[in-house]
This record gives C-alpha cells, sequence and structure tokens, in this order.
C-alpha cells in the first residue's frame, strides 16, 4: 500500500438544511478525507492546524480511524477555523452565513518528515500558494497529486492557481467550477482546455448527477446513487476525493481504468456522507456496509444489451 498525505481544513461547522440544524459540529476537508480513506486501512497523515478550543475527543477519534494527526498543529492561544451555512430545499446550493479563517489565516502547513515520501497527496482546497508549499516539501515526487480547488481562488489567486496546477496529475472540481476555470460551457472542452493546464486527469464533481473522469480522450461517467434522503452534503466531495485517493493508495495503480473504479469508491462513499450531519455517518461506518452498497452500484451500472 501507498501512503496518503491529506492537506486541508480541520474545523467547526454549523449547518442547517430542510431537515434540521447543528451547533458547532466536526467538519473540514482534511477531517472528510481522513475519515473516507481510513475506510481502505491505507497509511493516512493529515496536515493542518486548530486552536486550542478544538476538543481532544476529535482527534482521539481520527487516532482511533488509523489516521496519523501529528501533522496537526495545535495554536493553543487560538480559535479553529469555523464556517456556518445554511442549504436550500434542493440542498444543491447554500449560503454562507460565518467565515471565521481564524488560525487558518495564517496557516502553514509543516509535512511530518514520515509523509514527506507519500506516494499519493491529496491537495484539499486551500490557496494556491498553500498547496504549492505542500509539494517544495516532499523529498520525493509523489506517485499521484490530487488537488482540489473553488471558484474563490479561481476568482483571487488564478496565477497561483495555474502555477500550482502545472505540478498536479489529478484536478477535483465541480461542473459550475470547471466552466469557470476554463471560459468552456461544455464540459467536454473544459476538460480539454484544464488538460492544456497541466492535470492528466480531469474530474468534474455534479452532485446528485454523479462525477465525470476525463484522460487525454477517455471519458467515464459514473452515476450518484439515488437516495431517498439527504440530510447535510457538507462533506460530500471531499469524502469523494478520500475515498478516490484512498483507493489508488489501496491498489497502487493509477491507469485510468483503476480510476474508473476509484470514482465508483468515492461515489459510494459519498453516499453515506450525506446521511446525517457532519461528519457522525462516516465515524460510524462499517466495512460491511460499505460493500453491500458497492453491490447497488453495480447493480444500477451494469446491464445486458444486444447491439445488432
Amino acid at each position: 500500500m501507498s501512503k496518503l498525505l491529506a492537506v486541508g481544513t480541520v474545523a467547526f461547522d454549523a449547518i442547517e438544511t430542510p431537515f434540521g440544524k447543528t451547533d458547532k459540529i466536526l467538519g473540514g476537508s482534511g477531517t472528510f478525507v481522513g475519515l473516507a480513506a481510513s475506510q481502505f486501512g491505507v497509511k493516512t497523515g493529515v496536515v493542518s492546524v486548530v486552536g486550542g478550543d478544538f476538543p481532544k475527543s476529535y482527534l482521539d477519534m481520527m487516532e482511533n480511524k488509523g489516521i496519523d494527526i501529528s501533522g496537526i498543529e495545535i495554536i493553543k492561544e487560538g480559535k479553529t477555523f469555523f464556517w456556518s451555512g445554511k442549504y436550500h430545499n434542493d440542498m444543491n446550493s447554500r449560503d454562507t452565513l460565518i467565515t471565521e479563517l481564524n488560525v487558518l489565516e495564517h496557516f502553514k502547513p509543516i509535512v511530518p518528515e514520515s509523509f514527506k515520501d507519500a506516494e499519493i497527496v491529496m491537495l484539499g482546497n486551500l490557496h494556491p500558494q498553500t498547496q504549492s508549499s505542500v509539494l517544495d516539501q516532499m523529498t520525493s515526487t509523489p506517485k499521484l497529486v490530487v488537488l482540489d480547488t473553488m471558484n474563490f481562488w479561481m476568482d483571487i489567486a488564478l496565477d497561483d492557481l495555474h502555477t500550482v496546477l502545472k505540478r498536479v496529475d489529478v484536478i477535483t472540481i465541480n461542473d459550475e467550477e470547471a466552466r469557470q476555470l476554463s471560459g468552456e460551457y461544455s464540459l467536454v472542452n473544459a476538460a480539454k482546455k484544464i488538460h492544456s493546464m497541466g492535470p492528466k486527469h480531469v474530474v468534474i464533481k455534479k452532485g446528485e448527477h454523479g462525477a465525470l473522469l476525463f484522460n487525454e480522450g477517455n471519458m467515464f461517467y459514473a452515476p450518484a446513487l439515488p437516495l431517498a434522503e439527504v440530510f447535510d452534503p457538507t462533506g460530500a466531495g471531499d469524502t469523494f476525493a478520500g475515498g478516490f485517493c484512498g483507493y489508488i493508495a489501496k491498489t497502487e495503480d493509477i491507469s485510468f481504468e483503476n480510476m474508473k473504479n476509484a470514482i465508483i469508491y468515492g461515489s459510494n462513499l459519498a453516499s453515506f456522507c450525506v446521511e446525517k450531519f457532519g461528519t457522525q455517518r462516516m465515524e460510524e461506518l462499517t466495512g460491511d456496509e460499505v460493500k453491500k452498497r458497492l453491490q447497488s452500484f453495480r447493480e444500477l451500472t451494469q446491464f445486458d444489451i444486444e447491439i445488432s
């Protein structure tokens, strides 16, 4: 198995959806990536920063899941990053109510010595310069670098984003972000344009409509599993990325064919994440549940057809 290094936020979220609302609960891209990757038994290290207000019980839970937390800096006099949002009835759009960067404002990630040779690197949704600084610390060239970003960085740090994109193998973004980054409405043309920026593979997430994988003329589509209820979409994209990277780290196969499987595994785990608020569902998820739902995915997507 390959080692997986995940760099992202470990944070507090407060969420309101049509199904209810929460006070401060555990969230953050690094948290969701780590929890998803833990399903594969790979050695996963999370690099992030929290304040002195961050409960030790959360860190203990992550360690108990096999996540290496030596890269999570604790600034005792600081406060943890906090985000609050309210989802609309369609659960696809949301309003940000509060964003408090706190200790994240001056975050300079420090990669632990034991993960500087990680074969798989997941760069969570952070400033592109911060993402680049992580790659600068690696002592060997990773087998696969996966980057997540968003329209905010395209608005304020586009040049820095273009710089780091030259150093990554896979980019994961949603359809709206793909269109903004490329200037193309067609997602096929958007993927071609983004390929030219550096990434060999482009993963475009379409929420409840699944995900697309592009690689130099090859294309693969994975549907999302239809669910009766979606309680909280927060973290679904990061869970998808963690599942994708975790599967690649376990199989040590970065071929396009194997990435198809990774897309399915990522979509499968994301379907669990949305069933409860925050990280709750991912914390209690069992391997048997994952296998059973993978079977549902297979039945959803496989068919026999006679072509005459």
